[in-house]
């Protein structure tokens, strides 16, 4: 993510309750399962993604880019402006 330009150093996975579930318009998940709690009126996504647990910055480079690519079309289909 620093070749991007963004720095993730101090960041780590949180937990969602279940008010910020039931507050979102789209949860994207990947690999939850069943694990997941389902609330009406929100809209669900699953991407299934590669792993890049152990993998070196070359082979993290096309996850990060798919990530990439599939939020900037949800961005797009939600209508929310992007500055590229």
């Amino acid at each position: 993510m620093a070749e991007r330009g963004i720095d993730i150093s101090q960041e780590f996975p949180k937990p969602w309750t279940d008010e910020v579930v039931r507050a979102a318009d789209v949860v994207v998940t990947i690999g939850c399962g069943d694990a997941c709690p389902v609330f009406p009126g929100t809209r669900y996504e699953n991407w299934d993604l590669d792993d890049p647990a152990g993998l070196d910055t070359v082979g993290v480079r096309p996850i990060r880019d798919e990530i990439e690519r599939r939020v900037r079309r949800l961005l797009d289909d939600l209508h929310v402006p992007t500055t590229q």
